[in-house]
């Protein structure tokens, strides 16, 4: 971001001749645009300009506060450049600590309540910063719920990962809802072999069929387009 923003003031001034890529960088802060300079090098974002680089500098806050006070009891999941590592570890760690091949774990999705947690738990991982779209839950019966009239989105509570062994993750009523980094739901296939945009699929406690979901196009989001 330094190494752009100090040759647009230059060419501003007129000290330098203004590029071609510069000169799309300086029409795209002017339409409140994410430059393409920074979008091949950037996490994915639909948000403006303005409310991108105040998600980047939340997301710089909470890997800084890790670095300075250790690991935090809940992580903000939205704020990973890489999500799909960060649940790649999280079975690691529970493969390492109880000598389980890691090719055996799955994840058992647990919804809490919206108070964030002081302490970690004893395995897996609390999580936050999820959205549900196209439905919203249902504080009160703990379940998907239809959206309320002219609410798009709704937050999700804290959410624990737990791992275990495929073969013992309770059989019960819920939904499998896909989660993705943006609401554009679709990405390409990198060299890590992941999408760049989906993230994994939770088992989300419902009432209703997974047909009823399915219709209203219900998915987690890690973060909104405004």
């Amino acid at each position: 971001v330094s190494c752009v923003i100090l040759p647009v003031s230059c060419e501003i001034k007129g000290l330098v001749v203004m590029s071609a890529d510069l000169e799309e960088v300086v029409g795209s802060m002017l339409t409140g645009k994410i430059p393409g300079m920074w979008k091949k090098k950037s996490y994915p974002s639909l948000k403006p300009l303005g409310s991108y680089v105040n998600d980047f500098l939340t997301r710089l806050k909470f890997l800084q506060d890790w670095f300075d006070t250790g690991v935090p009891p809940v992580f903000w999941v939205s704020g990973f450049y890489f999500t799909q590592a960060f649940l790649t570890g999280v079975q690691q760690n529970y493969a390492r600590k109880y000598t389980i091949p890691i090719d055996l774990l799955g994840y058992d999705f647990e919804v809490l309540g919206d108070e964030l947690p002081t302490t970690p738990p004893d395995d897996g991982a609390y999580i936050n910063g999820l959205f549900v779209d196209g439905a919203r839950w249902n504080r009160k019966t703990n379940v998907l719920a239809e959206s309320n009239p002219k609410v798009l989105q709704d937050t999700m509570p804290v959410l624990w990962l737990k791992p275990c062994k495929r073969d013992d993750i309770p059989d019960r009523p819920s939904y499998t809802v896909p989660v993705y980094k943006t609401s554009d739901r679709r990405g390409t296939l990198s060299t890590t072999g992941h999408s760049t945009n989906y993230v994994v699929s939770m088992r989300i406690p419902s009432d209703k069929p997974s047909e009823h979901w399915i219709q209203r196009g219900v998915a987690l989001l890690c973060q909104l387009d405004d």
